[in-house]
C-alpha cells in the first residue's frame, strides 16, 4: 500500500543523493520542517536550574539500555556501526531522561543515536515522534530526519537514529557539539486506508480560490521556483472524515485539475498530517507518474498557515489529475497520522559532547 511507499520517503535516513531528488520530487518537504515551533519560555531561575541539573548530568555513565541499544545499532546500520563513537552522556528534565548514546560525525553529516526514558509515568511509547523538535548548534541550514529503531516497554525507554546533513557541503568541525530537543509526540493515532464517504459527482468545476498565503511546504511537480504561488481553494466549513484533529475544507476543479483541502490542525500544539489516495472499483491504487518517473499517489502538493482565532494553523492541499468526467470510477481513501503535543512532554533537553 502507500503507507510503505510514504514512510520510505518520510522515515528515510541518511539519504542519497538520489532519494532526495527523488523525494522532493514526489512528497512535499516534511511536514513539520517548515513550522514555527511553539516556543518554550522559563523563569530564569528555572531555566538555570534546568540547565545545572542536565551539566551534572551529563557525564558518561554504562546505562543499563546501553548493550540492547548497541545491538540494534548493528542491526539497522551493520556495515557503519563501527563507525560510531559512544557518548553515553544524558540530560533529565520534566522526568524524562534523555541520552546521546553514540554519535557518527562525518564531512558534512552528524548521525546520533538517542534515547528517550520516561523516568515518572507513561508518556513514551512506541509511536513517540521527535517532531523535528531537535538541532545541533550549527549556523547553517540543514535537512534532517528522524526514525524510531526500538521501544523497550519494561524500561520505557524509546531509542532513535536522527541524520542531521548540512546544505552546502559544510563540513561540522570544532571541538564539541551540542544536540538539544524542545518537545516530542507521544500516543499517535493511524487511521491507514480509511474510506472517505463523500459524493464525488459533486464536485465543482467553479471553486472560490485565492492566492496560496504562507508557502511553508511543497513537492511535486509544480515549479515553484518559476511559477511562484499557486492557486488554492478558499476556505469551506470544515466537514468531518473520520480522523480526529483533521477536516476536509475544499474540494474542487482548478485549471482542469482536482484539488483536496484540509485543515491539519494548530501547528503549536498537533502533528497531523497525511494524505488522500484514490482507488478503482476493482481496489487497485492509482497512481500518477512524475517528471522523475516514479509512481506517486498525487501530482503535487502544498502547505500553509494562517492565524486564525489568535492560533496559527496549517493547511494542506494535494492535487490530482483526474478529470471530472472520470471521477465516478474511482473511490477515495486517506492515509493520516495524529498526534498532540501536551505540556508533560516538553523539555528542553540538551546535551554537549566532544567531537574525535
Amino acid at each position: 500500500m502507500f503507507k510503505e511507499t510514504y514512510n520510505k520517503i518520510y522515515d528515510q535516513i541518511s539519504p542519497s543523493e538520489h532519494l532526495v531528488s527523488a523525494t522532493l520530487a514526489s512528497q512535499r518537504i516534511s511536514r513539520k520542517a517548515q513550522k514555527n515551533f511553539k516556543p518554550i519560555y522559563c523563569k530564569p531561575m528555572f531555566a538555570y536550574i534546568v540547565i545545572a541539573i542536565c551539566l551534572m548530568l551529563a557525564v558518561p555513565a554504562f546505562g543499563v539500555n546501553s548493550p540492547v541499544i548497541y545491538e540494534l545499532m548493528y542491526k539497522v546500520s551493520p556495515s557503519v556501526a563501527q563507525f560510531f563513537k559512544p557518548i553515553q552522556k544524558n540530560c533529565e528534565n520534566n522526568g524524562i531522561k534523555m541520552e546521546v548514546v553514540s554519535t557518527y560525525i562525518h564531512d558534512n553529516t552528524a548521525e546520533i543515536y538517542v534515547t528517550l526514558q520516561d523516568l515518572t509515568g507513561n508518556r513514551i511509547d512506541a509511536t513517540t515522534d521527535l517532531y523535528d523538535s531537535y538541532s545541533i548548534n550549527r549556523p547553517f541550514g540543514s535537512m534532517a530526519g528522524c526514525k524510531l529503531i526500538g521501544f523497550n516497554e519494561t524500561t520505557k525507554t524509546a531509542t532513535f537514529l536522527i541524520s542531521i546533513t548540512e546544505y552546502g557541503n559544510r563540513n561540522i568541525s570544532g571541538d564539541k557539539i551540542t544536540f538539544s530537543l524542545k518537545e516530542f509526540i507521544s500516543g499517535k493515532h493511524i487511521y491507514d486506508g480509511i474510506r472517505v464517504d463523500t459524493d464525488l459527482s459533486n464536485i465543482s468545476d467553479t471553486p472560490s480560490t485565492m492566492p496560496m498565503p504562507n508557502k511553508n511546504g511543497w513537492g511535486g511537480d509544480y515549479d515553484f521556483q518559476n511559477l511562484g504561488n499557486p492557486i488554492v481553494l478558499a476556505h469551506s466549513s470544515p466537514i468531518s472524515f473520520g480522523v480526529d484533529g483533521i477536516d476536509i475544507t475544499g474540494m474542487g476543479y482548478i485549471n482542469g485539475m482536482l484539488h483536496i483541502q484540509t485543515l491539519t490542525g494548530s501547528i503549536s500544539t498537533s502533528d497531523n498530517h497525511g494524505y488522500f489516495y484514490f482507488k478503482d472499483k476493482s481496489g487497485n491504487n492509482i497512481y500518477f507518474k512524475n517528471k522523475n518517473g516514479y509512481n506517486i499517489p498525487y501530482v503535487y502538493s502544498v502547505s500553509f498557515n494562517e492565524y486564525q482565532n489568535g492560533e496559527l494553523v496549517q493547511y494542506n492541499e494535494i492535487v490530482y489529475d483526474i478529470p471530472q468526467s472520470e471521477l465516478y470510477q474511482y473511490e477515495l481513501y486517506g492515509y493520516f497520522v495524529t498526534g498532540k503535543i501536551n505540556a508533560d512532554t516538553v523539555g528542553p533537553w540538551q546535551v554537549t559532547f566532544p567531537i574525535e
